[in-house]
C-alpha cells in the first residue's frame, strides 16, 4: 500500500502493559498526523476492534502522555481474537470504518495476532491489512529485537527496591530473597542483581532443566545448597548480609516459592557451628516479591526515547509501502524484520553477563 493509499491507521496496545507504551502511542499519532494520515486508537488491545470501543487520536489527545506509566489506551488479552471468527470480525470492522493499516504495541504474542490480522483480512480486502509491530513489555523477551520498551524502567524500580531492601538487611545481617518479574526470561533479574550486588542470581536460562515429559522444573535441593554454599564462602570475606535475586519463573517452580526458600535457609544456617565473632551462626532469611509495582512508574530518558523512536519508524514503514513488519532495536539501531522472520528468532541469553555477574559476586 502506498503512502496516497493510507488514510487512517489504528493504534492499540496488546498484552501486559509497560511503561513508555504512551510514549510510543504518541510517536505514531504525531508522525502519522504530520503525514497527513487520520489516527485512532482501539480501546483494550484487539477487543476495541471487536467492540468497536475505538477513539480518534488527535494531537491535543496525546499531549501530556509521554511520562505516564501504563497505557492510556488500556490493554488486555483476547480470547475472541484467538479464534478465526473474531479475527473475520475485527478485519469487517476495520474495513467498514475505513482503517487502512494497524499498528501494534505488544509482544510477540500481540505480533501473532497482527499477522493473523493481516492473513485472514485477505478474504475481504484484496492484499490484507498492513501491520506493524512494536516491542513493548518490560521483560525484554522478544526474540527479535535487543530492547524492548519498559525494560529500562522495570530495571531501575526494581534496582531501587532492592536497594531499599539492602538497608534494612544489612542493618540487621540478614539474607534478603527478592523475587523480580520475568517468567520466562531472566533479564530483569540478571540486570536488576549485577546493579544491586546481589550475591546470587537465580534464572530461568540456568536453573531451568527438563523432564522425560519435557516440562520445566528446578533442581530446588541443588538451588538451596549452591544458595548455603554461597552464604558461607561470603561469611568468610567479612559480609554478613546477602541479597539473592530470584526471577518469577523459578519462584515459582519451588513449592512455596521464595517464602519457602527463605525458611529452608534460615532453618538450615541454625546447624551451622558458631561464627567466630561471637555471633549465632544462624542467617535470619527474609523474602520479599516486588510485584506488579516493577511495571508501572513514569518511564525512564531511555524507554521514553527509545518508544518515539520505534512509533516514529513504525509509521514511517507505512509510508513507504512496507507491511507486516516488526520494529525492533539491534546494535543500538532501530530497524525492522518482517513478522514471520521476526517470531521465528530465537533471543540469546547473555551467558557472559552472567558469569560476571558470579564473578563480582564473590
Amino acid at each position: 500500500m502506498s503512502k496516497s493509499n493510507i488514510k487512517k491507521i489504528v493504534v492499540l496496545t496488546s498484552g501486559g502493559d509497560a511503561p513508555g507504551m504512551n510514549a510510543a502511542i504518541r510517536a505514531v499519532v504525531r508522525t502519522a498526523i504530520d503525514n497527513g494520515i487520520k489516527v485512532v486508537g482501539a480501546v483494550r488491545g484487539y477487543n476495541g476492534l471487536l467492540n468497536g470501543d475505538v477513539k480518534e487520536l488527535s494531537l491535543r489527545d496525546v499531549s501530556g502522555i509521554i511520562h505516564r506509566g501504563g497505557t492510556v489506551l488500556y490493554t488486555a488479552r483476547s480470547t475472541r481474537f484467538m479464534q478465526k471468527e473474531g479475527i473475520l470480525e475485527a478485519a469487517k470492522y476495520c474495513k467498514k470504518n475505513g482503517i487502512d493499516a494497524v499498528v501494534v504495541i505488544g509482544g510477540d504474542g500481540s505480533f501473532r495476532g497482527a499477522l493473523d490480522l493481516s492473513e485472514v483480512s485477505k478474504e475481504i480486502i484484496k492484499e490484507g491489512i498492513p501491520c506493524i509491530g512494536i516491542p513493548g513489555t518490560i521483560d525484554n523477551d522478544i526474540s527479535s529485537s535487543d530492547y524492548t520498551i519498559g525494560f529500562d524502567t522495570a530495571m531501575n524500580t526494581a534496582m531501587h527496591m532492592v536497594d531499599n531492601i539492602r538497608d534494612t538487611s544489612q542493618s540487621h545481617d540478614r539474607c534478603s530473597i527478592v523475587e523480580v518479574m520475568g517468567r520466562h526470561a531472566g533479564y530483569i533479574a540478571l540486570h536488576t542483581g549485577i546493579a544491586c550486588g546481589a550475591s546470587m542470581i537465580l534464572v530461568p536460562e540456568v536453573e531451568y532443566k527438563k523432564d522425560e515429559n519435557g516440562e520445566s522444573y528446578v533442581d530446588y535441593q541443588d538451588i538451596l545448597k549452591r544458595c548455603l554454599d554461597c552464604i558461607q564462602e561470603t561469611r568468610k570475606t567479612g559480609k554478613q548480609h546477602f541479597i539473592i535475586v530470584v526471577a518469577e519463573g523459578v519462584a515459582e517452580k519451588i513449592e512455596g516459592g521464595v517464602t519457602q526458600m527463605a525458611i529452608d535457609i534460615e532453618n538450615a544456617t541454625k546447624a551451622w557451628p558458631d561464627h567466630k565473632n561471637g555471633m549465632s551462626a544462624k542467617v535470619e532469611t527474609r523474602a520479599s516479591i516486588l510485584g506488579y509495582v516493577q511495571r508501572g512508574g513514569s518511564p525512564t530518558v531511555r524507554d521514553r526515547i527509545i518508544a518515539t523512536e520505534m512509533g516514529n519508524h513504525a509509521v514511517e514503514l507505512l509510508l513507504e509501502g512496507k507491511r507486516n513488519r516488526v520494529v525492533v532495536m539491534k546494535d543500538d539501531k532501530i530497524i525492522d524484520y518482517d513478522i514471520n522472520e521476526a517470531l521465528a528468532m530465537k533471543k540469546e541469553f547473555p551467558q557472559d553477563l552472567y558469569e560476571i555477574a558470579i564473578t563480582v559476586s564473590k
